[in-house]
């Protein structure tokens, strides 16, 4: 499956340059997070991908969000686990196509996106380098059953989430650092006083960590 995806090219044209990939949130698309490209680094390529499957009336989701008769909410974590897959084979198609920096892919997600990143970081360590997981959670049910600390010991993690987000409760973001520490990966976290969305602050928190 070939997944649509928008591009900027470097500002920096260098022999290799570094990725930046976005990945959209539940019900959003390519265009959301590709608002703010012009903003990023200018030495990256900039691609952000659509998720694979179509909601009605609009958006695309990366997996299914079911409700059930109590209105709790429960992922479709197989769906999931497919488009972590997806989100690999993507990766392997624009190395091949554009002259990326393999060594210095790095994902920045929002929700469902963060969700993902986590677990394609996780379960391709050797394809990632660092991952920006912007209001999502760490959900274990997608993560390798074997997570072999040794090839994951590079990645680098910025989490962040708003402190009143009522999409994915802040409590779910906290556990992420701990999850993260205790397989010796290297995390920054931070809160700001928002929704779930991005604030301003958070933006220039995360530029300026990507460019250290």
């Amino acid at each position: 499956m070939n997944l649509y995806y928008l591009i900027q090219e470097p500002k920096i044209k260098l022999a290799k340059n570094p990725l930046l990939l976005l990945l959209h949130g539940y019900g959003s698309n390519e265009e959301d997070l590709f608002s703010f490209a012009s903003e990023l680094p200018d030495e990256y390529y900039v691609i952000s991908v659509r998720a694979p499957y179509d909601l009605q009336p609009y958006g695309h989701a990366w997996y299914a969000i079911h409700f059930d008769a109590d209105e709790n909410k429960f992922s479709d974590n197989e769906q999931a686990k497919e488009s972590v897959q997806l989100i690999a084979s993507f990766i392997d198609e624009i190395v091949s196509k554009y002259p990326i920096d393999t060594t210095n892919v790095n994902l920045i997600g929002f929700s469902q996106g963060a969700i993902l990143s986590y677990a394609t970081a996780l379960t391709f360590p050797n394809k990632i380098t660092k991952v920006v997981a912007l209001s999502g959670y760490f959900n274990q049910e997608i993560m390798p059953e074997v997570i072999d600390t040794k090839a994951i010991s590079h990645l680098k993690f910025f989490v962040s989430h708003g402190s009143v987000d009522q999409v994915i409760p802040v409590e779910w973001a906290r556990k992420a650092k701990p999850a993260l520490e205790s397989l010796g990966i290297e995390v920054e976290y931070h809160e700001y006083p928002v929704g779930h969305g991005v604030a301003p602050q958070n933006f220039f928190d995360f530029k300026n960590w990507l460019q250290k």
